[in-house]
């Protein structure tokens, strides 16, 4: 499996490019980072892009979607947000600044599920549902790694500013790091939405923030 690493800056997320070895197909998860380096990244590995996915619908985890998707012609999966109850009013945090829960600006091809199964040729992934960070937040897991998300850091936990994005909520961000994450064997690698990978065992050991009740 190819897996490729594009950092992202302070405030942009990290975006991979996952691909068969085999058959040179792939999908994006969290185009983040600017497209011109997506596109580059995609150019050099020499594979096509069938689907992008998206860990949650925040803006730093998809602000380049716009254009890769049209560069691609990829299908776009995000979480089903049909059942999650509407998120509370945000207030503006600063002039201009205005955040909608789920807004991406066109409907995605594909809603997925807790349990779904995103299948690209030998590449298989199992869905996982880890709100907390935000209602709509997933990981992806399969072949020996974990795609976090804002769920899970290297040493850290998701966080974010009251207000700001609604869904955050302390309590389910740490049920859903144990029920569902630290549930993997230890050698799992774990890709987060920002910063360094780590590892499951690692997180289990040498986290903090989840061995006391009340850090966040």
């Amino acid at each position: 499996m190819i897996v490729k690493v594009l950092d992202g800056d302070s405030i942009a997320a990290n975006c991979y490019i996952v691909a068969s070895e085999t058959t040179k197909r792939g999908m994006i998860i969290d185009p983040g980072v600017k497209a011109k380096y997506i596109s580059e990244a995609v150019e050099e590995l020499n594979i096509s892009v069938s689907l992008i996915v998206l860990t949650h619908v925040h803006i730093d985890h998809f602000s380049a979607l716009d254009i890769v998707k049209k560069n691609t012609k990829a299908q776009l999966a995000v979480f089903d947000t049909g059942n999650i109850k509407a998120s509370p009013k945000t207030s503006q945090i600063m002039k201009g600044l205005v955040f909608v829960p789920f807004e991406l600006p066109f409907q995605p091809d594909i809603l997925l599920k807790d349990g779904d199964t995103i299948d690209i040729d030998d590449l298989h992934f199992s869905v996982l549902y880890t709100p907390g960070h935000s209602s709509d937040g997933i990981s992806f897991w399969g072949h020996g790694v974990v795609f976090s998300g804002d769920t899970l850091f290297r040493r850290r936990i998701g966080i974010l500013l009251p207000g700001l994005y609604p869904g955050h909520d302390p309590k389910q961000l740490k049920e859903s790091i144990r029920e569902k994450l630290l549930t993997l064997p230890d050698e799992t690698i774990v890709y987060p939405g920002h910063g360094a990978a780590t590892t499951i065992g690692e997180e289990r050991r040498l986290n903090r923030m989840l061995q006391s009740e009340g850090s966040m």
